[in-house]
């Protein structure tokens, strides 16, 4: 790139990285988990000393019994845990997780939540058997706005909003989102997000606003400020305001390989690089940190002392409360999800134990009365709670749905400021990595085709954590008042004169001036979201080939690509004439429209600003040079023009991953799910859970090694069937001549016929099906295996291995019960099935 297009404003910040990689590298071999209290930064907490509030504490839990105690300790799930359970457990606080609505529902709305939040507000402050009337915490994942409830404002996801460097949009973002949260009822957030990820192979890479630590730590006070008030200010926590959490305390975006819940495998000097946004948050008064499920050199964060209470709690003096992640404490050794002392006394202050929570709380309390868990350490965290629940107002706020912004939700909830501010965001986000021969922009007078799968797509330009866990199964009906990216486009260009045709496939009535092709990843969250590489959709080039079918045609070609993290897009770059990264940018999609378009008078509304806080890669591989490094970022006063760039995506042999169908529950890109019931209707199976609709099948989601990363199906009827179509036909004639087997990981919980039968299509009337019940019925029930069948058995009963369409059906009888998390391509399985039987 010429230097003249460049903004080289944090190379020093990679250099710093890098060095501090190598150094913890070669510090490895010393004592790898020893933490130095002294040599971590230092925090103020900034709320003085009240011996008043101090007083109330200490004279409420005089009255608490020991079992009032435990239950301030404990965190469940509304799916899980009743108004009942919350009076007779005294349980401290529930939350609402990704796919946790009331009354089990996919989607909510205000009036679903808050009548949820008054049933359990009821219940925690029923004092009529003489226990203390304690409001429990009701907390949510409101990550990129208030992003649980229908009709939300949705910003930008983090990896958008770092390119922006507003900490003062941070501010106005928290504060819009605390209020449409306080609207609905709830009174806790888990957020900020203030990961450092350093390999966006990582799924969660998107919630991090930068891989530059000082983005990070200059946005995390102002959105702290933002969700809770301002400390000294009478809107600090105020009912408009919410109680935030930072997260994952640590280093849960430095995991080796970019994994989930992986090892931060760093010395203590590389890992402090990931704390820098929690000195900023303490001072700005967070009142709760969430835990991290990583570990650090093998030692899980729930049970370390050392980073949890010697430099968290004591050298960076957070007095909040300290909560743990979605069962994480079980991940500790000598633990289990249901009876975790060890993360107690490492300073855990409560654990979200969402399905756990009545074992966990019966440990926990034995525990404490044999000692196990010291009174003095249940005491320092009890009380931690309740100075948060009462600076919160909580005691004194009443009924949920009576409170003021909570009468008024229809107001609150999407409101038109909220949605102002949302489309700032998302105009100050995009960064602008091509603009060559000056495509844009746009003259709206133009004749202007929107065009590939994003064009019309809200659930796609929002991305994970939107509406549920992995943000899929949605349609634009699910976002009233949202816009889409060509529905915003359409309505400024028709405003202006122009005419616009959106098209996803590209097909046209009129030749177009211009085609904006707007592609990009499919929604996911974490664990489901961890990729080996930094190709996009490999295997898959129906966006690249639209392009460059646009390109041969004379037709000048914009791309705006919608992905949660930088990804080897190379070809794509060089099929445009135009690129702009627009991340994740929610619910207002006309602030892209604001940016590429001029307005009516040919003047500019909107110039770019964003610039890179993620470097772009050169490969698909980590590890060489950015292809566009941190602070990169072009806007219309830029006239060089971008060269050509390297197509090899430097992963050797083959890039076509045809062989996994299914993995952690869900299709893999490229492929879709579908139940067919026995009249031979199909629903999409992109969901958590579904039926038929004649009722024969039905689907539910289910934990197999993480959350919700398997599915159970139950036949009513015989005749109903799962099937896993390709987008395009695969020819798996040369794995056939091998031992590669399609290998299913199942569970079979029953199967009363033995009816049962596994095939792959090839077309119309083209099938080769393996009846496999009674084999299938000696395996041992409830418990998980890897099934494989011989391709060669599919070629023996018919299937044309060179013109596969469907790699993966499954029939069983009525009655049979089943769940699956991952279909693919292997030799490595727990059994084999006999064809020949």
């Amino acid at each position: 790139m010429p230097a003249s297009v460049r903004r080289l404003r944090f190379a020093p910040v990679a250099i710093a990285l890098a060095l501090a990689g190598m150094a913890g590298r070669a510090a490895l071999a010393e004592d790898s988990t020893t933490v130095h209290p002294g040599q971590w930064p230092r925090a103020t907490w900034p709320l003085p000393p009240d011996a008043a509030l101090e007083h109330r504490v200490s004279a409420l839990m005089a009255k608490m019994t020991v079992e009032e105690k435990v239950g301030q300790l404990v965190q469940a799930d509304i799916l899980s845990v009743t108004p009942e359970d919350v009076r007779k457990y005294h349980l401290g606080a529930i939350l609402a997780g990704g796919n946790s609505k009331p009354d089990k529902q996919l989607t909510a709305n205000a009036a679903q939540w808050k009548a949820t939040a008054d049933a359990f507000y009821r219940a925690s402050m029923d004092g009529g058997d003489g226990h203390a009337a304690i409001p429990v915490l009701f907390g949510i994942d409101a990550v990129h706005g208030h992003n649980g409830a229908v009709g939300a404002t949705l910003f930008p996801q983090n990896s958008a909003l770092g390119n922006a460097h507003d900490p003062g949009l941070i501010r106005e973002i928290g504060q819009a989102t605390a209020e449409e949260v306080r609207a609905t009822g709830l009174n806790w957030t888990f957020a900020p997000a203030l990961s450092v990820p350093q390999d966006v192979r990582w799924g969660r890479s998107y919630e991090g606003y930068s891989q530059d630590p000082r983005i990070v730590a200059a946005y995390a006070g102002p959105m702290v400020e933002g969700l809770q008030g301002k400390v000294g200010t009478p809107q600090f926590l105020d009912g408009s305001h919410v109680i935030a959490t930072a997260k994952h305390y640590l280093a849960d975006g430095g995991t080796h390989d970019g994994r989930d819940q992986g090892d931060a495998q760093l010395s203590e000097a590389a890992l402090r690089l990931h704390v820098a946004g929690y000195p900023p948050a303490i001072d700005a008064g967070v009142q709760s940190v969430m835990a991290s499920f990583s570990s650090w050199n093998q030692q899980k964060m729930h049970g370390n002392k050392g980073l949890l209470t010697d430099v968290l709690k004591q050298r960076m003096d957070f007095q909040g409360f300290l909560v743990g992640d979605w069962n994480a404490h079980g991940q500790v050794p000598g633990c289990s999800n249901e009876d975790c002392p060890a993360s107690f006394n490492a300073g855990m202050d409560m654990l979200m134990a969402p399905d756990s929570w009545r074992g966990l709380y019966e440990h926990t309390l034995a525990e404490v009365k044999s000692g196990v868990i010291p009174m003095a350490r249940v005491d320092d965290a009890v009380a931690r709670i309740l100075r948060v629940k009462i600076r919160a107002g909580l005691f004194e706020a009443g009924l949920p749905s009576a409170q003021p912004l909570a009468v008024h939700a229809e107001q609150v909830l999407g409101s038109a400021a909220h949605r102002a501010i949302a489309r700032r965001a998302v105009r100050e986000s995009l960064v602008l990595l091509k603009n060559n021969g000056g495509v844009l922009p746009i003259d709206p007078h133009k004749h202007i085709l929107v065009a590939g799968d994003g064009a019309d797509n809200i659930s796609r330009q929002s991305g994970g954590w939107t509406l549920n866990w992995q943000g899929t199964g949605l349609t634009n009906a699910n976002f009233p008042n949202a816009q889409s990216i060509g529905a915003g486009i359409a309505e400024q260009a028709k405003a202006a004169g122009g005419a616009v045709e959106i098209a996803a496939d590209g097909h046209y009535t009129a030749r177009p001036d211009v085609a904006i092709v707007v592609f990009g990843e499919d929604p996911y969250a974490e664990f489901q979201g961890d990729i080996p590489n930094l190709m996009f959709h490999p295997g898959d080039e129906h966006e690249l080939e639209l392009m460059r079918h646009f390109r041969q045609q004379g037709i000048p070609v914009v791309s705006v690509f919608l992905s949660g993290r930088p990804l080897w897009v190379n070809r794509e770059i060089n099929a445009s004439d135009a690129f702009v990264a627009a991340w994740l940018p929610g619910s207002e999609g006309g602030g892209v429209a604001d940016v590429l378009l001029r307005q009516a008078n040919g003047k500019v509304a909107h110039d770019f600003r964003g610039t890179l806080a993620y470097s772009w890669p050169s490969t698909a591989v980590e590890g060489p040079p950015a292809q566009f490094p941190l602070g990169y970022g072009l806007n219309y006063a830029s006239h060089a023009a971008v060269p050509a760039l390297a197509e090899q995506s430097g992963i050797s042999g083959d890039l076509v991953p045809v062989g996994n169908y299914l993995d952690r529950g869900k299709a893999v890109h490229g492929y879709s799910l579908s139940l067919v019931g026995a009249t031979g209707m199909a629903v999409s199976g992109d969901v958590s859970a579904v039926g038929t609709s004649d009722g024969s099948l039905r689907m539910s989601a289910l934990d197999y090694k993480a959350q919700e990363d398997a599915r159970r199906f139950v036949w009513a009827q015989s005749g109903a069937q799962l099937d896993v179509r390709a987008r395009t036909t695969l020819d798996l004639d040369r794995q056939t001549n091998g031992d590669v087997m399609l290998v299913t990981t199942l569970r079979v919980d029953a199967l009363p016929a033995h009816e049962a039968s596994i095939a792959m299509g090839c077309g119309e009337h083209c099938q080769g099906r393996i009846e496999l019940g009674a084999q299938l019925a000696t395996l041992p029930v409830g418990q998980w295996q890897r099934v494989g069948v011989p391709l060669k058995c599919f070629r023996a009963a018919g299937a044309d291995m060179h013109h596969i369409d469907q790699p993966f059906v499954w029939s069983a009888g009525k009655g049979s019960e089943l769940a699956i998390s991952r279909v693919a391509l292997g030799t490595d399985v727990d059994r084999v099935i006999d064809c020949a039987r």
